[in-house]
This record gives C-alpha cells, structure tokens and sequence, in this order.
C-alpha cells in the first residue's frame, strides 16, 4: 500500500541570515521562533497529514537534525545523507530511489514559516490527490507584493505556463499586475515513479548517475565518489521547465522563507514576535532594528538600519540592502571557519 511521505530538505547554509547562521548551525535549526526552529516547524505541521518522515540532509547538519526530531519526540528513520550537495534534482532523485514507485513524496524545504494551517491542509491535500493521479505538483503561493526575492509561476487554472527567474522590481510589479503568475514556494508532491520517470526522460545523466550512487549507498548514507559524479541540477531547470504533467495548487496561506533580514523583520511585526528584534532607541530613529542580547541606541537620524548580533561579530546593514548580507559572509568566511 501507498504511503504519503514528507521528504524534508536540509542541506542550506542559510547565507543571507549570516551571521547568527552558520555552516554548524544553519538558520533552519536556530530555536528563535517562540522556542522552536524552521526545521520542527516543518515536521509538526505535516505530521497529520503524512504516513512518514524522510530526511535529505549533509554530513554536518544530520546530528542536529536528528537531535530536533527526538525533540519533537518523532523519529526519523528514512535518510539520504549527501556528502556534497549537487542541488535539489539529484537529492529529490536519490529520495525517490529509496521509496517504493506508488509512494507519495511531499517535498518541503526545512527552512519556510507558514501560518493558516487550515488552508495549508487543504492545499496540502488536494496536492495529494492530483499526485495520485499522475501530476508532478508545485505549490504556487497568492502573492502579496511585488517581491523580488522569490522565483514566479505563471499559470492558467491548474496548468503551468512557465517558471520565472528571481525578477527585478520592474518585472515582479508587472507579474502581480497581470493577475496570473504566483510566488514559487519550493514545494512539491508526487509519486516517486512518476518523478523518476520523468527525470530519465529529460536528464537521463542525473538519472543514471543517482540511481548508481543509490545503489551503493548503505543506510542512505551516499558515497562521496558517487555523489561527485552526479550531474548538479535544481528540480525547476532539470524537469519542472521541460515536463507536460505538472500542475499547480494555487494557495492562499500564508507563507514566507525568511530568506532576508528584512523578511525576519516582517514576521515578527506582523505576528508580534517581539522577542526577535526590538527597534532601535533614540530620538528620531526610522525603521532601525536590532537582533542583539543587550539594548542598541543610536543617535538622531538613524534610518532604516539593521544591527545583529553574533557570537563572535556585530553586523551593520541597510534594511534595503540584507539580501546582499550572503557578500558578506563571504568576506568575513574564516570566522565561520573558527566556528566548526
């Protein structure tokens, strides 16, 4: 018999949230959300509507993340454990291998934070149902502004027309205003044949080049020479773009990858998280926030700033500007490097 399995992705660095995230402790597994991370968020949401757990991870983030399921009082028994990341087709691919053919994969990055669970269940399982049919299944989130930090899907009904690049500001405006194009959450569900079937047709290399390294893994765990052989590809450009069988589930919950500090800041005004950041005090200081342990004042005229605090460093940064924090990161790369 069939099961739905929740296929959960952690394999990040989490670069733009640098540098309270880190290549030990990426931001998917930071307990700043009322005590619990993205990673357990992501378990406990689906643990209703799955049958099972199975994680796609790296060397160094499978402890922490098998330490966060037992928090959960959850197991997880079924993992693919990557020595180098090769993108999310061949990690998906090696999923898939694991798996029996009329299995339902739930694919869901580790590092989301979505709120309105119930539209989320209906969205969640009327992906399940169009899996069991056939379809390769994305989740296109209703967007809500014209952001330029998420990748669009441009739709009609249920059928996909075209996946988009991250757009700049002019074209994201364009896409909201046309009315047919959503915010591409990351997420998928379908069969396990199914997918691999449709990998074979369109990147037979990736296919091949999995299917060894699956077959000489023990316990999931991959070997480095077979994982170094697979071809690097991302789902979207390997299948998604060139499939006919992909559907989308148009969803109306709210969801974001808190991939920016700005976005970080938006979660917690929005849902009063006021332990995350607290604003920055002094006398006419605009839009100016701190992640940091103790208070941050600022003299007169302070605007739109951003100050983090770390273990080891203080980073500034324009509000404007921290999708550029991953710059950097790498900049700044032998702290992380004293860190491991």
């Amino acid at each position: 018999m069939s099961k739905v399995i929740n296929v959960v992705l952690s394999g990040g660095v989490g670069s733009r949230l640098w540098p309270i995230s880190r290549k030990s402790s990426p931001k998917q597994f930071l307990k700043i959300f009322e005590g619990k991370s993205l990673f357990q968020y992501t378990v406990l949401r689906n643990q209703n509507m799955v049958d099972d757990y199975m994680l796609v991870t790296n060397e160094t983030q499978l402890k922490i993340a098998e330490e966060q399921f037992q928090d959960l009082e959850l197991q997880v028994q079924k993992k693919v454990v990557e020595p180098v990341g090769r993108n999310t087709a061949p990690a998906i691919a090696l999923a898939a291998f694991s798996l029996a053919p009329d299995d339902v994969m739930f694919i869901t990055p580790s590092d989301h934070m979505i709120r309105d669970e119930k539209e989320y269940e209906v969205s969640v399982q009327k992906a399940i149902d169009l899996a069991k049919q056939g379809s390769i299944v994305t989740f296109g989130i209703q967007p809500l502004k014209p952001e330029t930090g998420y990748g669009y899907i441009e739709y009609d009904g249920e059928d996909v027309k075209s996946f988009r690049e991250k757009p700049n500001q002019d074209l994201a405006i364009k896409y909201i205003r046309s009315g047919n194009f959503c915010w591409n959450s990351g997420m998928f569900c379908f069969k396990a044949s199914v997918f691999l079937e449709e990998l074979k047709k369109y990147q037979p290399a990736i296919y091949e080049a999995s299917y060894t390294a699956f077959k000489n893994s023990n316990e999931g765990l991959i070997l480095k020479e077979d994982m170094e052989k697979i071809p690097e590809d991302s789902i979207d450009f390997a299948v998604l773009e060139k499939s006919n069988i992909i559907k989308m589930v148009k969803s109306n919950f709210i969801w974001t990858d808190l991939g920016s500090f700005d976005s970080l800041i938006g979660y917690a005004k929005d849902f009063q998280n006021d332990d995350l950041f607290k604003m920055i005090k002094g006398e006419n200081i605009v839009n100016s926030y701190a992640l940091a342990s103790k208070p941050v004042f600022a003299t007169r005229g302070i605007d739109h700033i951003v100050l983090i605090e770390s273990e080891d460093c203080i980073m500034l940064v324009t509000k404007d500007k921290s999708e550029e924090v991953k710059q950097l990161r790498e900049y700044a790369g032998n702290l992380d490097a004293k860190l491991l």
